[in-house]
């Protein structure tokens, strides 16, 4: 049986709202294009990031890479009409440590792409969704 997960989103005042996940934690969003918090679509980006993140982190360590810092720089274009929704992002990487071999990062985050990142794969259902990287050797 396939996983279920659950989430709840409270409004709190304006167009803020908290969300608090099947875990309990919370986050707050704004739909006043992101004024006092993430907007709804800036956290569909972050979470892109984070989960792509968590596979390249992963698969590095596991390839016994010195990896010491991991930061993804996502960016989203949005379709001029509603709903707006995104038609490209992108995903760059930026992989600092020592001796990080180029082979092991772009086989990372190739499997993150095309295996283990479901939001980024779920979002390539209806956008295009890219990736590159760089490493900076410490």
């Amino acid at each position: 049986m396939a996983a279920k997960m659950e989430a709840r989103v409270q409004w709190l005042n304006d167009l803020t709202f908290v969300a608090t996940s099947g875990s309990g934690h919370q986050v707050v969003m704004d739909g006043n294009k992101g004024a006092h918090a993430p907007s709804p679509m800036e956290m569909v980006l972050m979470a892109a990031g984070s989960c792509a993140s968590v596979d390249v982190v992963s698969i590095l360590q596991k390839a016994k890479q010195d990896v010491r810092h991991c930061e993804v720089k996502v960016t989203g274009e949005r379709a001029d009409a509603v709903p707006a929704v995104y038609t490209d992002i992108h995903l760059h990487f930026v992989v600092t440590g020592q001796a990080v071999k180029a082979s092991h990062v772009e086989r990372a985050v190739s499997l993150s792409a095309e295996k283990y990142c479901s939001v980024s794969i779920m979002l390539g259902h209806c956008a295009r969704v890219t990736h590159s990287f760089e490493i900076i050797e410490i």
